[in-house]
């Protein structure tokens, strides 16, 4: 059986490693089963195909597609150029992918999309989302509550959908919380791998990076260990499943 591909993007030992646990835990993945690569560690191989693999995962990180060259660290600007030289042959041939908040900054713009800071923004917490018509029909999706919450916290946002994209998840001040391109690309605005503890280390971690008021941190930690968040890991058990 091919494993599957997860790359990571989050220069920060700590939050990294959580998050591949989490990935790993949440998806139902053997260690043996992935092949992990850090980017912030080693560029992406030149030959690497992405078909090669049963699916692709792309974790978050503090990075925006949106902002401007200058405003990028050379370190982000390769992350991702690495991430986009993936995408052309991932929508071609329907590589199973689910990006996870930053991937859907890297689907949307990859489709040529609109995507920015200028809208639908979302401070670090829980927020709720709404299963739409095209989401209940879609397998990751099918029979799951119409409503849930789910761990979000970005700067930028998709501004509208590029054509053909099927809009499976909306929330209230971020209407794309879910994608679908083709048959198989997904991708989510939220965390589908994220917990309160987890969130707990990002919030620690990125305190600083204009996500939020520093001085809210304490509130923000106090706010993610109340709520219930447990339907996302759920979607991302399922795209394992599927790619099985």
């Amino acid at each position: 059986m091919a494993r599957f591909l997860i790359l990571q993007l989050r220069p920060e030992a700590e939050a990294a490693d959580e998050e591949f646990a989490a990935i790993l835990g949440k998806g139902g993945l053997l260690r043996d089963e992935v092949h992990r690569i850090r980017l912030d560690q080693d560029p992406l191989p030149a030959d690497l195909d992405p078909g090669d693999y049963a699916g692709v995962i792309v974790g978050g990180g503090p990075g925006c597609v949106s902002d401007p060259p200058e405003a990028k660290r050379p370190l982000e600007a390769r992350i991702e150029a690495d991430c986009l030289s993936l995408m052309p042959a991932i929508l071609e041939r329907d590589i199973p992918f689910l990006g996870c908040c930053y991937g859907i900054g890297i689907l949307v713009h990859a489709l040529g999309g609109d995507v920015s800071k200028d809208r639908y923004g979302e401070p670090v917490g829980a927020v709720p989302c709404r299963v739409t018509e095209a989401g209940a029909e879609d397998p990751l999706l099918a029979g799951l509550p119409e409503r849930f919450d789910v761990f979000v916290g970005h700067k930028e946002a998709a501004q509208a959908l590029p054509s053909g994209v099927a809009h499976l998840l909306e929330g209230e001040a971020c209407p794309y919380q879910m994608i679908r391109a083709g048959r198989n690309v997904y991708a989510t605005q939220f965390h589908p791998e994220a917990d309160a503890a987890g969130f707990e280390t990002r919030i620690r971690i990125y305190k600083d990076r204009g996500y939020f008021d520093p001085s809210e941190a304490g509130d923000l930690i106090a706010m993610c260990r109340a709520a219930e968040v447990t339907v996302p890991e759920r979607i991302l058990a399922r795209f394992v499943d599927l790619c099985r």
